[in-house]
């Protein structure tokens, strides 16, 4: 199939955004800067879609994601302790909201515990990779060797970013976690080692057009988010920056 950027301007990739980058904002303020940017998809972190909340809450405010045009396609991040009751929690929260894929920080001895709940609920999990300073899944591959004999939905959120801090490639990561990505954190970064310096996308040392590549190479149908951690405060202009830059990277992408 041969996308045109007239028709499809993301390739075939759900580019939304990680709610985490507009965590110092309301639900309302949240969902209307994901639109004021053209993305229809989102990750949502807690903030806007709180754990303490009944099924009806849990509910309207997924309907105020989607009368807006946005699906949420994960939640997250969320810490998974070994604690069956808590990781139980989680996933009836999931289930309630109608989301698909939740993305986590599990204790790796809970992984047992996680994926009974997989296989109840038949919601996936994506184990997010948070850089060196994690001891458990500093990149993807770490996780991948956990979960290699374990149910297929058991599977990876990739932090491009954090992955490469990790001393990983996230162009090659994503080709090879590929049977088991289910969703993408987006986002560039100052310098590939010593710090965490975020960027707008485009502005960092990320191979934007490389892992846009891959992902499309892949066929990848899961969650694409911005995951914009500079300015909390007022977040929307690098939100919509990178979303231009990437827009512009898809759009100069030979035909596939």
């Amino acid at each position: 199939m041969v996308f045109r950027s007239a028709q499809d301007p993301w390739r075939g990739l759900k580019i939304g955004v990680a709610t985490y980058s507009l965590r110092k904002l309301s639900t309302e303020t949240a969902i209307k800067a994901i639109r004021r940017v053209g993305l229809s998809y989102a990750s949502i972190k807690d903030v806007h879609l709180p754990r303490k909340t009944t099924l009806a809450e849990r509910q309207a405010i997924i309907a105020q994601f989607t009368q807006a045009g946005i699906t949420p396609l994960s939640c997250g991040n969320i810490n998974l302790p070994n604690n069956e009751g808590a990781i139980r929690d989680t996933f009836q929260y999931a289930k309630e909201a109608g989301i698909p894929v939740i993305v986590c920080a599990p204790d790796p001895i809970a992984l047992p515990t996680i994926e009974a709940m997989v296989k109840e609920f038949d919601i996936k999990i994506a184990i997010h990779n948070h850089g060196p300073e994690d001891k458990h899944f500093p990149t993807p591959y770490e996780a991948l060797r956990r979960i290699d004999k374990m149910d297929s939905r058991m599977g990876l959120c990739i932090d491009v970013g954090h992955c490469l801090r990790g001393g990983a490639d996230p162009v090659k990561a994503i080709r090879d976690g590929k049977e088991r990505l289910y969703d993408v954190h987006l986002k560039d970064i100052a310098q590939p080692r010593g710090g965490n310096k975020a960027m707008e996308v485009g502005r960092g040392v990320l191979d934007i057009r490389g892992i846009l590549q891959a992902l499309i190479a892949i066929g990848f149908t899961g969650s694409v988010g911005f995951e914009y951690e500079k300015d909390a405060d007022d977040p929307l202009p690098g939100i919509a920056e990178s979303t231009g830059y990437v827009r512009g990277v898809l759009n100069g992408l030979p035909p596939t």
